[in-house]
């Protein structure tokens, strides 16, 4: 049974939903009534997977197609997947317009945006930087050392405002997006089991004092945090008793801003 994979995107409008569908069946499918022609053909041998995104955003046309599907239900095999979308991006940084769950973003390896917060200070004439160490339920190295905060930009985000959004859900550190230093774009690659991750990172540094008694660590994202001296920390990298997934450009690209 082949799957044909559709994508539900809630910030799409009606005619970018349905071109979507009729790209996906290869079918003049303009709406309801053509879309309700389509399924109840006896003899479709298809396995529809429909990716909601994840927005809280109403959709009328969304809503009216899973309710066509449904109608099916029993007559055909279709799952209704809700996930998050990303949008895609080239290799000049530029965000390309279409959007994809997050999921299939991951299994295809496609290009991808990301941001990397790391903050600083300056203690006994050494730069410090805050690790966390990712929690053991994360699927991608889990109980490894890393970057302060990190996470993807979904669609419709900007960088910035995803590395504000990615510091108070896993820090619980209210920051400003203008205290936030822009470093430069690392592009990143690699796969760990059935997830082939590609992404162009922006990397900022935040400067300003914390308190590190009063972070409130994300549970599922971040087991704890602590401070590593940043040339100890590239000097102890190669110690298989430090696990972790740091970047050394990235530690590179702060000492070039500091120093």
């Amino acid at each position: 049974m082949d799957d044909v994979e559709i994508y539900l995107n809630r910030l799409s409008a009606k005619g970018d939903i349905y071109a979507e569908i009729a790209l996906k069946t290869n079918l003049d499918v303009t709406d309801a009534d053509s879309l309700d022609a389509y399924l109840k053909n006896d003899g479709l041998n298809l396995n529809f997977k429909l990716y909601v995104s994840s927005e809280s955003e109403s959709n009328e046309t969304i809503d009216e197609i899973l309710a066509v599907f449904r109608k099916y239900d029993g007559n055909i095999s279709c799952q209704v997947i809700k996930n998050e979308f990303l949008n895609l991006i080239d290799d000049d940084h530029h965000m390309l317009p279409q959007a994809k769950p997050r999921c299939l973003v991951h299994r295809d390896g496609d290009l991808h945006p990301a941001v990397h917060v790391w903050i600083v200070m300056k203690k006994d004439m050494g730069v410090y930087v805050l690790l966390q160490k990712r929690s053991d339920k994360k699927k991608i190295h889990p109980e490894c050392y890393d970057v302060s905060a990190a996470g993807h930009v979904p669609q419709s985000e900007e960088f910035r405002i995803a590395a504000v959004r990615e510091t108070e859900e896993e820090l619980g550190l209210k920051i400003s997006e203008h205290d936030l230093d822009f470093l430069g774009f690392h592009k990143s690659s690699y796969s760990c089991g059935e997830i082939c991750d590609n992404e162009i990172r922006a990397v900022y540094l935040y400067r300003k004092p914390i308190d590190d008694d009063q972070l409130v660590l994300q549970e599922s994202e971040v087991e704890s945090v602590c401070w590593a001296e940043i040339d100890e920390l590239l000097a102890g990298m190669d110690d298989a008793s430090f696990v972790n997934c740091i970047d050394r450009e990235e530690l590179f690209m702060i000492k070039k801003s500091i120093y």
